[in-house]
């Protein structure tokens, strides 16, 4: 069972940067896809970004069209935490924050990445509010 533990939400104003950090137990990190989705009040929960592994050593990136550009999702194997870096935030940011964790890699594709459901471990989720 793999554990995630979020760290470095908070209230920040617009045009601020925060930065998100998740922390895995155990397991075989280096092959885990890594995702952070968020959730605002009364919506569905959406994919933020992604750091897809693509076997070996290799990794690719995705972002939400909202975010691009603003946001870098980067990951220390050594370490076992991936990490959100978020500038220019904006209040449409506003949201619960969550780290998940592919750990059967089942992110196979574009569509199985940006899907919560491929998702096999979730954090508790971090609150990210920003003030206009």
């Amino acid at each position: 069972q793999v554990q995630l533990v979020e760290s470095g939400g908070g209230l920040v104003q617009a045009g601020g940067s925060l930065r998100l950090s998740c922390a895995a137990s155990e397991g075989t990190f280096t092959t885990y896809t890594m995702g952070w989705f968020r959730q605002a009040p009364g919506k569905e929960r959406e994919f933020v970004a992604a750091h897809k592994w693509n076997g070996g050593r290799t990794y690719s990136t995705y972002y939400a069209e909202s975010v691009k550009g603003r946001f870098t999702i980067s990951r220390d194997n050594a370490k076992n935490t991936v990490s959100l870096q978020m500038n220019n935030l904006q209040p449409e940011d506003t949201a619960v924050y969550y780290c998940a964790a592919d750990a059967t890699r089942r992110a196979g594709s574009y569509i199985a990445t940006v899907t919560a459901s491929t998702y096999d471990y979730w954090g508790q989720g971090t609150q990210v509010t920003v003030s206009v």
